[in-house]
């Protein structure tokens, strides 16, 4: 505890607050802002909905938990999906159903323990899992990085590659805060690399007529639930996204966890599990109903945490505050709005394989063996099915990629018998 600068409850003087809250906006917002332009939403939503969800989780985990909100990459694919077909207003409902999940599986908690989760989530299925969340979207990070409206761009080629060979060095090679926001500044560099390229070939790689009109103040686009697009209901995108919550509960434990261990507490008792879920959950709602990506706690930040040794909620309440202010500086989001594709593809291309890489990590520090039949189909069914994108539809219900076989492997683990 010698190595503490700010515990928890630690308030650091007003000057140190807000320098402190800052350098964790920068961690989250690379991340944060990359998931909506992904997926076709306006990034000042995403941000006000990580300011706001982290205020709501820290109210609801009584101011006890160091934990940062931001938009979570393990729904892309799916959000994709459903802006194409049923638009905003189905990834709005599919968020709020992912939320109620953890909502319900914070009420079995408080009164069951969470011994059973074990028994339906175990390392063989959410490892696979998570490496087809980031696998099933290595297409799309690809084209990014080579077409431009169908034809082929050397250029974009040259872009993308730069951008994540500057993430990639950032990471290894950067020292203190360069070394947690590598997102955000090999977006920089490929940002920089494009505007030059494009003055010297003239060609139009970046826009900067829609930041040229946006407002300094502005409010963000929300597509709030029920009133711009009425009460329709979407059962598939609910059915699609809300088992993918079970996915991310995992990541969720998995920080709690590090943050004991940082911290020396345990939040699973106080102020327990069932409060960090329905915090998860509760946030996760309220992205939906603003229309913006579902979020979740964030790596990024716990390695903040890890680097300065500041765990004050304070300073997460101060980056919050902070993220909610700037979704209304409608210059910001028309900057962050052009970023060009090659530049988002070469971010995306080290994120995708982070998170697929992430998955099989967890099937090795579980040391799961493959030698065992079980194991080694449970795997097989999960990964193929997964990246392929096979769908079960029936009557015009869509259950899809990630989730299909999500919910394939919790079947075959608990129908097949253990054998060698």
């Amino acid at each position: 505890m010698k190595d503490i600068k700010y515990d928890v409850q630690d308030m650091p003087k007003p000057g140190h607050l807000i320098g402190l809250s800052f350098q964790h906006l920068f961690a989250m917002f690379g991340a944060t802002v990359l998931v909506p332009i992904l997926v076709g939403i306006d990034p000042a939503i995403a941000l006000f909905s990580s300011g706001l969800g982290t205020l709501a989780h820290l109210s609801v985990t009584k101011f006890k938990i160091p934990a940062y909100m931001g938009s979570s990459f393990a729904y892309i694919a799916t959000m994709q999906t459903l802006m194409k077909t049923d638009g905003i207003a189905a990834v709005a409902q599919g968020a709020i159903a992912g939320g109620l999940v953890y909502l319900i599986v914070a009420l079995i908690v408080r009164f069951a323990g969470n011994e059973w989760i074990d028994k339906i989530l175990p390392p063989i299925v959410v490892g696979p899992i998570i490496m087809v969340i980031g696998l099933s979207l290595a297409t799309t990070a690809v084209n990014d990085v080579m077409f431009k409206d169908g034809k082929y761009q050397f250029t974009y080629l040259l872009i993308g590659l730069v951008t994540l060979l500057a993430v990639i060095l950032f990471n290894i090679y950067g020292r203190g805060l360069i070394s947690i926001i590598p997102i955000l500044l090999g977006l920089i560099v490929g940002y920089c690399l494009a505007f030059v390229l494009g003055a010297v070939t003239g060609q139009e790689i970046i826009s900067f007529s829609g930041v040229e009109e946006a407002a300094w103040l502005q409010v963000p686009n929300f597509d709030i639930i029920g009133l711009d697009y009425g009460f329709k209901l979407y059962p598939s995108a609910i059915l699609t996204m809300a088992p993918i919550a079970f996915v991310t509960m995992t990541e969720h434990f998995g920080h709690v966890m590090v943050l004991n261990s940082l911290t020396n507490r345990d939040f699973f008792k106080d102020p327990g599990l069932d409060r960090t879920l329905a915090g998860d959950g509760l946030a996760q709602m309220i992205a939906g109903f603003f229309g913006a990506p579902p979020v979740t706690s964030y790596g990024e930040n716990i390695g903040v945490m890890v680097l300065n040794k500041i765990y004050s909620v304070y300073v997460i309440a101060g980056a919050a505050l902070i993220a909610v202010a700037m979704s209304f500086i409608g210059k910001v989001s028309a900057l962050l709005s052009s970023i060009p594709a090659p530049v988002i593809g070469g971010i995306s291309i080290a994120l995708f394989g982070v998170i697929a890489s992430s998955g099989l990590k967890i099937l090795i520090s579980n040391k799961v063996d493959f030698d065992n039949k079980k194991n080694l189909l449970i795997a097989s069914v999960i990964l193929v099915t997964g990246i392929g994108g096979l769908t079960l539809q029936i009557n015009g219900l869509q259950i899809t990629g990630v989730t299909f076989s999500t919910l394939l492997g919790i079947l075959l683990y608990q129908i097949l018998p253990e054998k060698d």
